[in-house]
């Protein structure tokens, strides 16, 4: 077993396991830690905690220190000059005709570094543009292309379900969600309504989508051919949740009626069927 803490070093980042090196830290602390890059600041969102030596990779950096008031000072500083950053750039996007659409800026906690992020539909040739910042702020350039849902995360918003958005809140990985867990819990695949504000499909799709998934192996699939108490039929419409079918009988002259999926016995299994809507609704994918 190994002492760790986990800190962010944004406020939905993944989390990333230190060493506290002696230090009793809560949640919430604002520390100054040892990485790859040199001294950043960070967040504990674990509290010190004993992990088993397989769930971390070894050698564990250190937390340094807890913020003190200099730092919070040299943080401050950073924020001042991450604003004139934005700006500057911006205004060479514009007198490069550059097509792509500035984000965010973040300046390393020791002054060595300027990361521009930046979304664009097609790659963008932006060596001009470095050289041009480079010679404003006399450090060292970076600038990082992401997509829509990175751009979401670090604006932040609410989803249509009123909460804060769950990249923003909690997540510290994208997790890939397809048109295929819309259609299997019964959602209506209207593009407004299974989409995020990012435009892509909601990361709550993926959310009970082990569920939905359990559910199916017990529940016959619309199509399918099944005997019930009532005689053979065919499965009109499934609910997953209650575990009612609606069953077309054989003789046309008959009415569907409703069992519960405890009564129906798989005689056929129906096969699912990708609507030419399904395959226009691909582009949601991320």
């Amino acid at each position: 077993m190994t002492e760790i803490v986990g800190i962010r070093f944004q406020n939905s980042g993944k989390v990333y396991y230190f060493s506290p090196d002696g230090l009793h830290l809560q949640m919430g602390d604002k520390v100054i830690v040892e990485t790859a890059k040199g001294l950043e600041y960070g967040i504990v969102s674990i509290p010190n905690r004993n992990v088993n030596d397989e769930n971390i990779a070894s050698p564990l950096r250190s937390v340094v220190r807890l913020m003190n008031q200099e730092d919070f000072q040299t943080l401050e500083q950073n924020k001042q000059k991450e604003k004139k950053a934005f700006a500057v750039c911006e205004q060479k996007i514009a007198a490069h005709k550059l097509k792509m659409k500035l984000v965010d800026v973040s300046c390393a906690f020791d002054n060595s570094k300027l990361l521009f992020y930046f979304t664009s539909d097609n790659r963008v040739d932006f060596r001009e543009l470095v050289k041009d910042l480079a010679s404003v702020f006399r450090m060292r350039i970076e600038l990082r292309q992401i997509g829509v849902r990175d751009e979401a995360k670090m604006f932040g918003g609410l989803g249509v379900c009123g909460r804060e958005f769950c990249c923003r809140g909690y997540l510290g990985d994208f997790q890939p969600v397809s048109i295929k867990m819309a259609k299997e819990q019964g959602l209506s695949l209207n593009p407004t309504k299974i989409s995020g504000t990012c435009g892509r499909l909601m990361c709550c799709l993926k959310h009970e989508q082990a569920a939905y998934e359990d559910l199916q192996k017990i529940t016959p699939r619309v199509g399918s051919i099944v005997r019930t108490p009532h005689g053979k039929g065919r499965v009109e419409d499934a609910n997953l949740i209650t575990g009612k079918l609606r069953i077309r009988p054989e003789n046309p002259d008959d009415v569907p009626y409703i069992i519960d999926r405890s009564e129906a016995e798989i005689l056929k299994a129906g096969k699912p069927k990708v609507t030419k809507e399904e395959k226009e609704l691909k582009k949601l994918e991320n």
